[in-house]
């Protein structure tokens, strides 16, 4: 049997002994506060709550107190990353200095993020503004922590606003016609760009989208929520690569390149969703076994995933995707042990 705790023990380690430049682009390391470090320390907390291990708290608390200590940097979409793996650090710790942190990037979400048309919160990054746009990966990144401290802060109006953005992003992302996302809209022009349907862009949902539905309470917001999860899931599973169980970096052609952070995300997403009765176990469970299985072999010994393509601003082609760069990177590190949560809780 495999011993994925020991899997991921590896996967972590590695991620934890890297040392890299501090600066924003540095998609490798935890030496920076950013959306790929936000990935990574919100897969630590899920391992933590899985396995329990006192010395892991004390890792993710350390990395927190730094950041705490040297100063936040200017806030956007990206950088609210980590704040997500905070709310659940808080609500293990109780520390109180981490609550005024949350309420104040929360508020921040609220009334200071820029908004598209239709109140879309704009996907603003560290490197650009993107103008009336919303992206896919808003969801993960900034909505998941919204709704989290509405939660926390016993602010509905936090979890209101976090089921409108995923009702909007479903309105504009979701292709009714193939059931798969698009990376982005623009609400200047009314366009997708380039029109791709990209698998790590997809994974955001996936992931995202398992984890939120877990949080929300019965309702018609759950159901619309569930039947585009599935939908989804439904149109995953036809393009699941027959060979490596992966998914490739384009979903619906062949011949890009298979991309293991995505896969890792996705199949995290199908584990979650059949152990929660969401997914039918009879048509399922064997995909997203395949999907963990492939991810699994592109770890080394070392605990290095390999097969990630680097951070993917806007394409305005879909070529652009096929020759996104394939480097380790901490988001890879971290949907992948995500990933492990779930097999481990699983067996």
């Amino acid at each position: 049997m495999t011993n994925y705790h020991a899997i991921a023990d590896r996967v972590m380690g590695k991620l934890l002994a890297v040392r890299g430049s501090g600066d924003i682009h540095d998609h490798l390391t935890l030496d920076t506060w950013e959306w790929p470090q936000g990935v990574a320390l919100y897969a630590m907390m899920k391992v933590y709550q899985s396995e329990r291990k006192p010395e892991l708290l004390q890792q993710i608390a350390a990395w927190y107190d730094r950041r705490l200590a040297t100063g936040l940097p200017k806030r956007n979409i990206n950088t609210t990353a980590p704040m997500l793996g905070m709310t659940f650090l808080y609500e293990e710790t109780k520390e109180e200095k981490y609550l005024a942190p949350i309420q104040d990037w929360a508020e921040w979400v609220m009334t200071g993020l820029p908004r598209t048309d239709e109140g879309g919160f704009q996907h603003i990054t560290s490197d650009d503004i993107n103008d009336q746009q919303i992206w896919d990966d808003t969801l993960f990144m900034a909505v998941l922590f919204l709704y989290r401290a509405g939660v926390i802060l016993h602010r509905e109006a936090y979890r209101e606003e976090a089921k409108y953005q995923f009702l909007l992003h479903i309105k504009y992302l979701h292709s009714q016609k193939d059931h798969l996302w698009y990376h982005g809209y623009c609400f200047d022009g009314g366009h997708h760009f380039s029109g791709a349907y990209w698998c790590r862009g997809n994974s955001w949902f996936t992931a995202g989208g398992a984890d939120f539905l877990e949080w929300l309470e019965e309702g018609s917001v759950k159901r619309l929520i569930r039947e585009t999860f599935t939908s989804q899931c439904a149109a995953l599973k036809a393009c699941q690569d027959a060979e490596t169980g992966l998914w490739h970096t384009l979903l619906d052609d062949p011949g890009s390149y298979t991309e293991t952070s995505g896969s890792a995300a996705i199949a995290y997403g199908l584990l979650k969703g059949v152990r929660l009765g969401i997914l039918p176990k009879d048509a399922y469970a064997a995909c997203a076994r395949r999907a963990a299985e492939g991810v699994l072999r592109m770890v080394r010994e070392d605990g290095q995933v390999q097969g990630v393509s680097y951070g993917t601003p806007m394409g305005r082609d879909r070529d652009f995707y096929r020759h996104v760069p394939i480097q380790p990177t901490a988001y890879g590190q971290g949907l992948t042990f995500l990933m492990l949560t779930e097999l481990m809780r699983q067996g």
